[in-house]
């Protein structure tokens, strides 16, 4: 019998995740059963039971992907020397979210909107989200921490605390370009940026 390759294995289960991403993207996670996911995958029940046994564990791999992914965007974004501004940094993170919700295989940020739902009461999902979320968290930390140090925010802040600000800027994002469609990283960005820069001395008293 022919030895199954690793190779092998990970096309396989990234097949399965992309059928599964189409199927939630076109009828929403509650509606979607394995059986679609299995005909959507072309591939045999036991071939799919074989890498997930519950659509549970499939959208909790989807979650996981996901946020790799913008995790290794940080790896990038951290290992330059060049100074970096917290609106810097979540522009980058916004347009690497809009690449994707704009993939061939599904919008997935309305997985990751649905997945965030479900891990409320869904322990399997909530522990994927929650360890991956305190992870992209910290990166926002170190983000704050550099800009302390490049002098352009304020070093008596706490670097825990804007990073919190500036994570749940993420689901503010995808929530308004799903329901609004009215929302780009450029503006959202610049709008933060915005906040952050100091009034002018003598642009009048404050309101």
């Amino acid at each position: 019998m022919p030895k199954v390759t690793d190779e092998h294995r990970a096309n396989r289960r990234r097949e399965i995740l992309h059928a599964a991403r189409r199927c939630v993207g076109r009828q929403g996670f509650h509606k979607t059963t394995m059986a679609d996911v299995i005909s959507e995958s072309g591939l045999s029940a036991g071939a799919v039971y074989g890498y997930f046994k519950s659509k549970d564990e499939i959208v909790a791999a989807i979650a996981d992907e996901v946020l790799s992914s913008i995790d290794e965007l940080f790896q990038g974004i951290l290992a330059t020397k060049e100074p970096l501004s917290p609106a810097a940094a979540l522009r980058a993170t916004l347009d690497h979210i809009l690449q994707i919700a704009t993939r061939p295989d599904g919008d997935l940020t309305r997985v990751a909107i649905q997945a965030w739902a479900e891990a409320l009461h869904n322990d399997a999902i909530m522990t994927t989200a929650s360890t991956k979320y305190r992870m992209l968290r910290s990166h926002f930390a170190t983000v704050a921490r550099r800009a302390q140090a490049d002098g352009t925010v304020d070093p008596a802040a706490d670097p825990e605390e804007i990073a919190q600000v500036l994570f749940g800027m993420i689901p503010g994002f995808i929530l308004q370009r799903l329901l609004l469609g009215d929302v780009t990283p450029a503006g959202y960005s610049a709008g933060l940026a915005a906040l952050l820069r100091p009034i002018p001395a003598d642009s009048g008293p404050a309101i």
